[in-house]
């Protein structure tokens, strides 16, 4: 009998494949998307001093989503990120995806925070 893989295993077996050449600094920090089943989750981190510098989630009060996992979700995240990176300062970063396709709701936040000023 064949087992079914573990999904969340090979999707970190992805990301730190994708790790292996992508570093944020912190004039580029690199920006890291988080999807879980219910809520999407974006990071601003510095990995020379391992600092976070900015985030922001579905949770957030200031978005007050009905559903935190689905597109139009991802796309307030991705404009949140995107404003609190410009309010320090920041405009060029790193994408890190997480492992995850950069598909739906991944693409959705990159997309939302291209337009909101980030580039990468």
């Amino acid at each position: 009998m064949f087992t079914k893989g573990d999904k969340n295993k090979a999707r970190k077996k992805r990301h730190l494949r994708i790790r292996k050449r992508l570093t944020g600094t912190g004039l580029r920090p690199r920006l890291n998307v988080f999807r879980s089943s219910k809520h999407i989750y974006a990071q601003l981190i510095d990995d020379a001093t391992g600092a976070t510098i900015a985030s922001a989630s579905s949770l957030d009060k200031e978005l007050s989503l009905k559903n935190g996992s689905n597109v139009e979700a991802a796309t307030a995240v991705g404009t949140l990120i995107a404003q609190r990176a410009t309010g320090k300062g920041l405009t060029e970063v790193v994408f890190d995806r997480g492992g995850y396709l950069y598909h739906g709701r991944v693409k959705a936040l990159a997309d939302a925070a291209r337009e909101a000023g980030l580039q990468f």
